[in-house]
């Protein structure tokens, strides 16, 4: 799946914190992260809901909603609007007061495209907390290195920075769902399960085979009634339901990348017809697979430069 999304991102601010301080971000179009390298912060969500963070935490506002992050509400707040993100980009930004004890924290944004992502990020929370576990040292590692790559202005860059986010991403996903308890997380929780996990691992390396529930079942250990039951309660989703949303991303993806005719991407994803297609894929994504080719193709060079305009202004 993650293969098929365009993902980037890159660092923003990087924070030295006395207490008291109080910092505000705005709304923004996109998933921001913040890793509190040192100290203790309170974060405060614009619906009430507050999470006290303590070092080597790593938070993942998804939606992008409006957040608060502060050592004393009543401090005077910063707002980030009010930055010159120019002359910030790759310097440390000082607020509060200058006596200790400091909190350190580095703040960047999740880019993503195509509709495949969509469905990753609506499974996971408004918020996503990671705490500090025994092998985290990654994090910190990957964080370090971006902030060392943003300092100096060398060839190559924002490609990366692109790389190393999505790395980030991959290993904020793997510890996400480690956490997860039965039943959470849609089919990213289900991958862990013992019989849905490779059930979904079929379903996405050959989304046009005629897939039945006694076929999968057996396949994975399981009758047809429980591993009906058991993927519907895990998934989200039923069987049969899942196997067309899989579908149609893959044709999506077929669409925008390759110049394959529309019976042939119809083939692929399992149809004879290429009017049988059509018509569902028109269902789905609300435009012919023409069409839908064709303005994916047209949005193509706005893309590049809007990601491009989200590294440089937040």
């Amino acid at each position: 799946m993650l293969d098929r999304v365009r993902l980037g991102g890159t660092l923003l601010f990087h924070f030295e914190l006395g207490h008291p301080w109080n910092l505000e971000l705005p709304e923004r179009p996109y998933a921001l992260f913040h890793y509190l390298s040192q100290g203790s912060a309170t974060l405060a969500l614009r619906q009430g809901q507050e999470f006290k963070m303590t070092e080597g935490d790593f938070v993942v506002i998804t939606r992008g909603e409006s957040h608060v992050f502060y050592s004393d509400r009543r401090a005077k707040p910063l707002r980030i609007t009010d930055l010159d993100r120019a002359s910030s980009r790759f310097g440390v930004i000082r607020h509060g007061s200058r006596a200790k004890p400091l909190s350190t924290m580095i703040c960047g944004n999740f880019t993503v495209s195509r509709p495949l992502f969509g469905s990753v990020l609506e499974l996971l929370p408004p918020v996503l907390l990671l705490k500090p576990t025994a092998d985290g040292g990654w994090l910190e590692a990957i964080l370090r290195r971006m902030v060392t790559e943003s300092a100096l202005e060398r060839p190559g860059q924002r490609v990366a920075l692109s790389r190393l986010t999505e790395v980030l991403f991959v290993e904020v996903l793997r510890s996400w769902i480690a956490s997860l308890n039965p039943g959470q997380g849609g089919w990213l929780g289900a991958i862990s399960d013992p019989h849905i996990g490779p059930a979904l691992k079929l379903i996405h390396e050959n989304p046009e085979r005629p897939w039945t529930l006694s076929d999968l079942g057996q396949r994975v250990g399981l009758g047809r009634s429980v591993f009906s039951a058991r993927f519907t309660k895990l998934v989200g989703q039923s069987m049969h339901r899942y196997v067309i949303e899989r579908r149609m991303a893959e044709a999506a993806f077929l669409l925008e990348t390759s110049d394959e005719p529309i019976a042939r991407i119809a083939s692929r994803v399992g149809y004879e017809t290429a009017a049988a297609f059509s018509k569902l894929f028109h269902r789905h994504h609300g435009l012919s697979p023409g069409r839908y080719r064709a303005s994916r193709r047209a949005d193509g060079g706005h893309a590049q430069s809007d990601a491009a305009e989200a590294q440089v202004s937040y």
